[in-house]
């Protein structure tokens, strides 16, 4: 009895040996394969409004918060931009503690001025993608179809989609593979009209983001300005303004942890 019992005993410890090593063999094989936890992060190369002169570029608070929150959960980030390369950067302010950190990450200070080209992106490398905001959005996302592709992918394949701001300016043509809109029916929210009018820059957008997606079929949701709005809709995220940046950042983490 005694005999048996320390062959079982040993059977046990092998057992869980042979287990771990399966487990990390399996692990090294899904990252080798690249299917890792990574979110593409979806910036703006566009560097002025309209005709005005003015600068802008991705707002650097609607790119840092939400990263700070799926970086610390695990989650790889990739950034792509229309052109790719070094896109410009507005909302640069160093003394927000989080921007602070992303920009002196130098992993992810190289990663966000090297963007990656739509063409380069493999979408099932990706759980979820995410529409950074920043006025630039308005004149480059909308009619980029490379950028539709992926997004249709990633949701198709069960992913999340996601924007802040502006950024769902790049959700406004997305069409799924039946032809419907991505946000057909959908509960959505963005930038709204009294905000681009506070911002004197209403006639100066080629569209008023508010407007186009009620255009497509979006149930449009909005707070007073510049309040926090977060709406959640078949695994579809979109926020208001810079103020909703890390709402929107901690409900792509929910979404994914279901």
């Amino acid at each position: 009895m005694k005999r048996k019992a320390f062959w079982a005993k040993w059977a046990m410890v092998l057992c869980c040996i042979f287990g771990f090593a399966t487990t990390q063999v399996s692990a090294q094989k899904t990252k080798k394969s690249g299917k890792m936890k990574k979110v593409l992060f979806v910036l703006t190369s566009h560097a002025q409004k309209g005709n005005t002169g003015e600068a802008t570029g991705y707002y650097l608070s609607e790119v840092s918060h939400p990263w700070e929150v799926l970086h610390k959960a695990g989650y790889e980030i990739d950034f792509v931009s229309p052109k790719g390369g070094n896109p410009p950067v507005d909302g640069f302010k160093l003394d927000d503690p989080v921007n602070k950190t992303f920009w002196e990450d130098k992993i992810y200070n190289t990663k966000v001025k090297n963007t990656l080209k739509p063409s380069q992106v493999n979408p099932k490398n990706y759980v979820a993608i995410f529409y950074a905001g920043g006025h630039g959005t308005m004149w480059d996302f909308a009619e980029n179809t490379e950028l539709q592709k992926i997004a249709r992918d990633i949701y198709e394949q069960g992913g999340v989609v996601s924007g802040v701001c502006h950024g769902p300016a790049g959700l406004v043509n997305i069409r799924l593979s039946n032809g419907k809109y991505l946000v057909d029916g959908k509960k959505i929210n963005a930038f709204t009209n009294e905000e681009e009018t506070a911002v004197k820059l209403e006639k100066v957008v080629p569209f008023l983001l508010e407007d186009k997606l009620k255009e497509r079929g979006a149930i449009f949701e909005k707070s007073a300005m510049w309040q926090p709005h977060i709406t959640v809709d078949q695994r579809v995220i979109t926020g208001q303004n810079p103020q909703s940046a890390k709402g929107v950042g901690e409900a792509i983490l929910k979404e994914l942890q279901k």
